[in-house]
């Protein structure tokens, strides 16, 4: 855990069918955070990531727009594995778990 800077992976282009899996599994929370970026906001998430928060134990499910958000940034995970399949050559589905104090986002390039 704890590397020296927030990683940011980039996806090809879609095709579908193609599959990606991310996963965190430090021996602790890591200080920073890991961001799986599409490249272009026309090619975007569809789906969402389940958030189970060490803070207060709450869960909750975290929701891309599913029209151009085309970045998920998973904050100071605990454990986290996401799942990324491309759906054609526009899309990415998207799901899975992040454990920390922070939510994951979504965002747009």
């Amino acid at each position: 855990p704890n590397g020296t800077q927030d990683n940011t992976y980039t996806l090809p282009a879609p095709v579908a069918g193609s599959y990606f899996t991310f996963v965190y599994g430090g021996g602790a929370a890591d200080a920073t955070d890991f961001i799986i970026n599409t490249g272009s906001d026309t090619n975007f998430f569809i789906g969402g990531v389940a958030f189970h928060d060490t803070d207060d134990g709450a869960a909750s499910v975290v929701f891309s727009d599913g029209n151009s958000n085309s970045k998920l940034q998973v904050n100071v995970p605990a454990a986290a594995q996401i799942h990324v399949m491309g759906l054609d050559s526009t899309n990415w589905q998207i799901w899975g778990t992040a454990v920390g104090a922070t939510a994951p986002a979504f965002a747009d390039q």
